[in-house]
């Protein structure tokens, strides 16, 4: 068994996603907003099996691209990079198959962690995803981020992925 064996509905993400993300600080104010562009994918590479490409653009003009490349082991993916350490796995309990965690910490910064939860919905076509952002125990920041799927073909809309 493998990643999309063991992981079918992080298989369903697989594609390029268009969304919104929206950040607000601990008493519910808006503190950013941005759009993004992310690619999820696959691979038959044995050390990073699951990569994902954000792209960021901010209405001012700036962008920002984070690399995620993951590792996989005991049904979650796995990162340790210079940015985050952390996984993500299915929720087993949701008998409806639309719900995932994940959970990382700044890399360097052991005094903030975060949560997300993503659901799916039923068609495939919309998810919406949740972070918590806790500093020393205490909510800092929450995003809220909602995103449409584009298509499965990733490598048809980025070049520097058809290599992949």
């Amino acid at each position: 068994m493998g990643i999309l064996d063991d992981m079918p509905l992080l298989a369903r993400h697989e594609g390029v996603w268009d969304g919104s993300y929206t950040y607000f600080n601990a008493a519910g104010v808006e503190v950013d907003r941005h759009t993004s562009r992310l690619f999820c994918r696959f691979s038959d590479d044995p050390v990073h099996p699951y990569h994902q490409t954000n792209y960021y653009t901010w209405p001012d003009g700036r962008v920002d691209v984070r690399d995620f490349p993951a590792t996989y082991r005991d049904k979650r993916i796995w990162w340790d990079n210079d940015l985050i350490i952390g996984s993500a796995w299915e929720v087993p309990q949701d008998h409806e198959g639309r719900t995932m965690m994940l959970y990382w910490q700044r890399t360097g910064d052991p005094s903030l962690y975060l949560y997300e939860m993503i659901q799916i919905s039923d068609d495939g076509q919309n998810r919406c995803r949740t972070w918590h952002w806790i500093r020393n125990g205490q909510l800092e920041t929450r995003t809220a981020i909602q995103e449409t799927f584009v298509t499965r073909d990733w490598r048809s809309l980025d070049p520097a992925l058809r290599k992949v």
